[in-house]
């Protein structure tokens, strides 16, 4: 077997795998762990150095590529289903959000001391899901107002019990609008499109029309293996921002800051 075709049939067991058990999520009482664990896996896959290398061999292989997509699509969809899935479970109060939001308050500080955010700050957060613990650690660190955007309905009003639950909903706040139609984007200081968000660069248009000049943009995304498990951003963005990536190494995502171009010139 060539090494392209070995890669490529193990991209395939993996989306195989994933499938069969976000399938059966709702299955049995530990079909949860079975799938979490699928998902681990594929973080570990994508974390690994020589599968980043076996990868700069193979990713224009027409098979590879194929297989990737398959997977990424599966991967995605799974993670959106565990992630309602978690979210029943807290509102049935099998486990504590508060325990959640302290396991990922760590990695989040990080990007609210990066983007400056503070109790002043208005940020909208695209792509929240129905498990919105990124966007709840946001206010709850940092005393920000979040504005949560989403186009799954059940995900939004699973993250708006989870707000509720959790005491901070009266500064989490939630809605399935574009950023074109709401008018608080030109008062927005920060925007957070959220790794598994696919029209990245469709949605800095509207940025560039809908949000002010000095409104900071913190893009999660993920280019080479790690677009196994997030929609990529693959393109020259430096003629209207100023971008700023963030260390990233051995995260699942990269990370990176944008800034009007134009607004830095002074112009």
């Amino acid at each position: 077997m060539r090494g392209s075709d070995e890669f490529a049939y193990g991209l395939q067991r993996m989306n195989e795998d994933i499938k069969y058990s976000a399938s059966r999520l709702e299955a049995c009482s530990n079909c949860f762990e079975i799938l979490k664990d699928r998902l681990d896996r594929l973080c570990d896959f994508i974390n690994s150095l020589e599968n980043v290398r076996q990868w700069s061999l193979w990713n224009h292989d027409p098979t590879v590529q194929e297989q990737s997509r398959k997977l990424r699509t599966t991967a995605v969809k799974a993670l959106c289903d565990l992630e309602k899935y978690q979210s029943r479970r807290i509102h049935n109060e099998e486990t504590q959000i508060s325990e959640y939001i302290q396991k990922l308050s760590h990695s989040v500080r990080a990007d609210v001391t990066c983007m400056q955010v503070t109790e002043r700050s208005k940020v909208v957060f695209i792509g929240s899901g129905a498990l919105p613990l990124s966007a709840l650690t946001i206010a709850q660190e940092s005393g920000a107002e979040v504005l949560c955007l989403d186009i799954d309905s059940e995900a939004l009003e699973l993250g708006r019990h989870m707000a509720a639950m959790s005491g901070l909903g009266s500064r989490v706040t939630f809605s399935h609008k574009r950023i074109s139609e709401l008018a608080v984007a030109r008062e927005a200081t920060h925007f957070i499109i959220a790794s598994l968000v696919e029209n990245k660069l469709e949605l800095l248009e509207e940025l560039k029309h809908a949000a002010h000049d000095q409104a900071r943009i913190l893009i999660r995304y993920g280019n080479g293996l790690k677009s196994l498990f997030n929609y990529p951003l693959e393109a020259d963005l430096s003629e209207d921002w100023t971008m700023n990536t963030l260390g990233t190494q051995g995260h699942l995502y990269d990370t990176i800051i944008l800034e009007r171009a134009i607004q830095l010139k002074g112009v």
